[in-house]
Parts: C-alpha cells; sequence; structure tokens
C-alpha cells in the first residue's frame, strides 16, 4: 500500500470529535476514494461507502433526496444493517459534487449527528465555485494531490527515519554524500519518469516497464479531457484546448497562457475565458502560477491574474507528452534535451502540495523569477529559480530581484542537480531533491 500523508490528516479529523464533515476535494486517479476507504476500514467497525457518481449513472437513488430522514431510508436501503452508532458508523460519499444538494444537505446531517461522515469529490472545486449554498460551517475541505517526491521515497523503500535524517541534513545547509546523493538523485529522474499517480507508481515498482506506466498516464491524461465535457458543451472546446496548450506554453521563453493563441483569434482577453481557467484550476488538473511584478508580502496583494502560467498537477503526465517512451531524455542526460519546464513543473507540485500559493516574478526590465512564495518567517518574499543545466550558478533576474532594496528580500534559493549546498551572500543553492522540504 503507498503512504500518503493526508491519511494522519483524516484520522485526526475523527479523533477530534471536529463539528464539522471533511472533505477531500482533488482530480481524478490521484488516491483519494483507497485512502478514504482504508481509513474508514481501519477506524470503523461499520463502513458504508455511497458511490454517487455510479449512482448517478445508473439508479439516481440520491437523486432528489432534500431531507435528512429521505437520505437515512435511502442509505438504509443499501446498507441497513450497518447503520449503528455515530463512534462505530462511518459513511463515506464518494463523488460528492455530482449531486450538489447533497453538499447542503451535509450541514443537517452533522447538526443531526448520528452517524460519522467523510465525503470526496474529483471535480469538487468546480461545483463548490458555482454553489450558493455552501454550508461553510459544516464543511472542512482538504486539497488532495498525487504523490509527492517525499512519498515516492517511501514507495521506494525509504523509512520515516532515513527521510527524517534527509531533512535535517536540509535545515542545517548540509550536502549529502556522493553516493546518497547519486541514489537521491537516480529517484527523482524516475519520479519524472512515473509522476506521483497511485497506478504510474504501483506499475512501475511491480514491473518496472515504462510502456504499461505510459499507457496509464494516457489514459488519465484523456480521463482529464473527457471531464471537461461534462462541464459545459459551450466551454469544452476552449477547456480543452487550453489544457492541451500546456506543454508546448512551458516549452517557450516566457511559459505563460497567451490567450490568443486559445482560439486565435486577436483582440481576446483573459477575461473572455475566465470560466476555462477556473475550471481548470478548480478541478485540480492544473496549478496555476500567477504573475507579479512588485513583490510585496504578502504576495496576494499585488498578483496580476491576466498573466498566468499553468502546469498539469503531475509530471508524469508532462514527461509522457513530452518524450513518450524514451526515458534517455531524463536518466541520460541528454545535452540536447532541456529538462528547465520538467524541472520547474515538479517544484511547482510541490509548493503547491506543502500548501504554497504559487506566483512568479515578471517584469519588464528586470526579467522574470520562476517561483514566488511568501516567507511568513521574515514577513517578506522568497525566491527561488530552478536549473536543470550545469550553468547553474548564472541567475541575473534573480540577482537584480535580491539587490532591489524596495523588496526587502532576505534570500534566493536555487535548485539543481549540483550536490554541494553552498551559500553565497544572500544565495543559497541547494540539490532539486531539497524542493520536496520547502
Amino acid at each position: 500500500m503507498l503512504y500518503r500523508k493526508i491519511e494522519k490528516t483524516i484520522k485526526q479529523h475523527f479523533k477530534s470529535d471536529s463539528n464539522k464533515i471533511l472533505i477531500i476535494d482533488g482530480a481524478r486517479q490521484i488516491g483519494k476514494t483507497y485512502i478514504i476507504r482504508h481509513v474508514g476500514n481501519e477506524l470503523f467497525e461499520n463502513y458504508i461507502e455511497i458511490n454517487l457518481l455510479e449512482d448517478f449513472l445508473g439508479p439516481r437513488n440520491f437523486e432528489n433526496i432534500k431531507t435528512v430522514q429521505d437520505f437515512y431510508l435511502q442509505i438504509s436501503m443499501l446498507a441497513g444493517n450497518k447503520m449503528k452508532e455515530k463512534e462505530n458508523t462511518l459513511i463515506f460519499l464518494d463523488e460528492i459534487q455530482v449531486y450538489p444538494d447533497l453538499l447542503t444537505l451535509l450541514k443537517f446531517l452533522k447538526q443531526d449527528n448520528r452517524y460519522s461522515y467523510i465525503a470526496s469529490g474529483s471535480l469538487l472545486g468546480v461545483t463548490l465555485a458555482n454553489t450558493t449554498s455552501i454550508p461553510m460551517g459544516s464543511i472542512c475541505v482538504k486539497r488532495m494531490y498525487p504523490l509527492d517526491f517525499e512519498e515516492f521515497l517511501y514507495a521506494n523503500g525509504f523509512n520515516e527515519y532515513a527521510v527524517m535524517c534527509l531533512k535535517e541534513k536540509y535545515l542545517n545547509l548540509e550536502s549529502l554524500d556522493e553516493n546518497m546523493h547519486n541514489k537521491l538523485l537516480d529517484l527523482f529522474k524516475k519520479y519524472l519518469l512515473t509522476g506521483g499517480l497511485p497506478d504510474a507508481i504501483n506499475t512501475f515498482i511491480k514491473d518496472y516497464n515504462i510502456v504499461k506506466v505510459r499507457e496509464i498516464q494516457s489514459e488519465i491524461h484523456d480521463y482529464y479531457r473527457i471531464d471537461a465535457s461534462k462541464y459545459s458543451s459551450e466551454n469544452k472546446l476552449k477547456i480543452e484546448r487550453i489544457y492541451d496548450m500546456i506543454p508546448s506554453n512551458l516549452e517557450n521563453k516566457k511559459k505563460r497562457v497567451v490567450v490568443q493563441d486559445i482560439e486565435n483569434k486577436k483582440g481576446k482577453r483573459f477575461s473572455d475565458y475566465q470560466d476555462e481557467f477556473d475550471y481548470l484550476i478548480n478541478s485540480g488538473i492544473t496549478l496555476d502560477v500567477k504573475a507579479v511584478s512588485t513583490p510585496v508580502f504578502p504576495l496576494i496583494q499585488s498578483s496580476t491574474k491576466n498573466l498566468i502560467k499553468l502546469y498539469l498537477n503531475d509530471v508524469g503526465l508532462l514527461t509522457n507528452v513530452l518524450y513518450k517512451n524514451n526515458i534517455k531524455a531524463i536518466m541520460s542526460d541528454e545535452k540536447s534535451i532541456n529538462l528547465g519546464t520538467v524541472y520547474e513543473s515538479v517544484v511547482a507540485s510541490e509548493l503547491k502540495t506543502h500548501g504554497h500559493h504559487l506566483f512568479y516574478y515578471d517584469n519588464r526590465k528586470n526579467g522574470e523569477v520562476d517561483f514566488l512564495i511568501d516567507d511568513y518567517d521574515n514577513l517578506c518574499t522568497l525566491p527561488i529559480e530552478v536549473k536543470s543545466g550545469k550553468d547553474y550558478k548564472v541567475h541575473s533576474a534573480l540577482n537584480k530581484f535580491l539587490t532591489n532594496p524596495e523588496y526587502g528580500v532576505k534570500k534566493g534559493i536555487v535548485l539543481s542537480n549540483e550536490r554541494l549546498v553552498e551559500k553565497v551572500g544572500n544565495i543559497i543553492y541547494l540539490p532539486i531533491y531539497y524542493c520536496m522540504f520547502l
């Protein structure tokens, strides 16, 4: 079984006797159902799982449920023998987004307090954004992502003590020895191939067959495109077009979305595609990075919505699109291949998984810095540059950023393949795998 850090969050929620119902939100195929089922069966004697998407596509038993009593009656028809006491009965509502009315009903189910509940949704972010009667005081929404690099290490035999030792090295700004560095870098490159989708990682560990891994990734990539058709026929083609453009956009120098390229129409603005961008971001299948020209803490104050970069939510999906079954581009350090886009994608997903809002520095005069995050310890901005080549100490935009007295920045970070941890002035050079601790 793959270790998922969110398991602790779910268990803590049930043990805290919270007055809210936990909802796990996230894209399809990232392991939401599996981890909730695992925890549910471990903690509760009576575990009831209702897949609402299957119900919607079939009998639609829950389509017109409006009251708590009607809900109980419907559940009893399916699992009445398991409806015991709150302490030993968990009802899991999977894919709850297909019935938005049930989101509203959660408030009254919690007030009745007869059973324990948890819910999940693969397009829940979209539903919540378009639902006017969200019971905000009664639900707690946690976003789940594909496996991050730390979880990938656990899947490949690392234990908590080993990861703790790595983290201690990171916190003390210490380099790893040559052997451990090579092992971590090798696993990092394999993570670039597999990404963090559970099916892809399980297949990789079982068979070490890149063709099988890519088949899974292609299938899930198609799932994400198909999901767009469930949103709106009017928006479907635009959503698919923006989604399909992401790899090529990231290969461009600026990397940001050019709205006029979406339909090849001049005069189009970001606002013309607001719904489409909201879908791609709220559904969890893309990660958005907003532009900032004046990095004032907190960064949300000065972000520009019109200039955004979009990354796929999983680096394995990206390397599948870019390189297919050829692993040499990543594993053999091919000189003709620039892995900057791939490395940036990993860092974006790591930062997002760890709760950061993502921004990048965009200044016509001074250039661009890959990522900016809020540095809450120093109440300023932390700039991060990501380098995949040997010229990792060449970063003029970062230099200008750090020397601008108006920004009040304390330090900057450069991530690269280099083993040695160095501190040169106010720039800290770290090996790329340390991104899992940022």
